[in-house]
């Protein structure tokens, strides 16, 4: 669904990506996960042409990238991220509805399509006249999802998309999305900071280091360990925590 061939940027003479040759197949949850500056965010944005490379090629579903026009790209790929950017003088349902406006559907379809998506993330019928900011952190995400679901693109970029919830809506709103991710058959690749959610979430995870890829792996593996001592550290504190849970629970 999305390749990419030695992939290189660089900002202000310092390189953020470097040679970046990955596959990632469809239907895959893929979470990419590193320090501050590591080149996540970066690689994510490439995807759907809010940055360009230096150097190298990103393909979509073997097409390459700059062959595509950037606002039909962008609007054939879902994007959230942690900040959601809901247009605060829109209603729910006009935040939702900006997309398909855009490709021609007419009021009916809108509103219909509205409707589905709504019932798709979690939310109620009445929730569609309210405006963002009659919404609680979690309800403003998952209109985030509902938008970024609204064009039916196969692909959805999730930058931080959970990050700024408290932990129980951030468990339950992560859990639902990765319920619509295997029923609509989408892949999704997310950047995050939280390596216990890229492990409960992801069936790939990579690890990204001074704009490179350190590390390519299922989460069972990568539990288990690697070679690189920079991996091991970011997985050492939830290996922590899964074994004091068991302690706790007595086991």
């Amino acid at each position: 669904m999305i390749e990419f061939k030695g992939v290189s940027k660089a900002y202000g003479g310092q390189r953020v990506l470097r040679d970046v040759n990955l596959t990632i197949a469809a239907g895959a949850f893929t979470a990419l996960i590193g320090g501050s500056g590591a080149g996540k965010t970066t690689l994510l944005k490439t995807i759907n042409a809010l940055i360009a490379p230096d150097a190298g090629q990103v393909a979509i579903k073997g097409v390459p990238r700059e062959g595509m026009e950037p606002h039909t790209l962008r609007r054939s790929i879902g994007y959230v991220f942690q900040d959601v950017g809901l247009f605060p003088h829109m209603t729910v349902a006009q935040n939702i509805g900006v997309t398909p406006r855009l490709q021609g559907f007419d009021g009916d379809e809108i509103d219909q399509r509205v409707a589905s998506l709504l019932k798709l993330v979690g939310l109620s019928p009445e929730m569609a006249d309210r405006l963002p900011s009659e919404l609680s952190g979690g309800q403003r995400q998952r209109v985030g999802v509902a938008r970024a679901l609204a064009a039916a693109p196969r692909i959805m970029l999730m930058d931080e998309p959970f990050g700024a919830l408290d932990p129980v809506t951030r468990g339950q709103l992560a859990d639902d999305y990765h319920k619509l991710h295997r029923r609509l058959g989408l892949t999704t690749v997310m950047v995050t900071h939280d390596v216990t959610e890229a492990v409960l979430l992801a069936d790939r995870i990579l690890v990204l280091a001074d704009g490179a890829v350190i590390a390519d792996g299922t989460p069972a593996a990568l539990l288990r360990g690697h070679t690189d001592k920079r991996v091991n550290a970011l997985f050492d504190a939830t290996r922590r925590q899964a074994k004091r849970m068991r302690e706790a629970a007595g086991g």
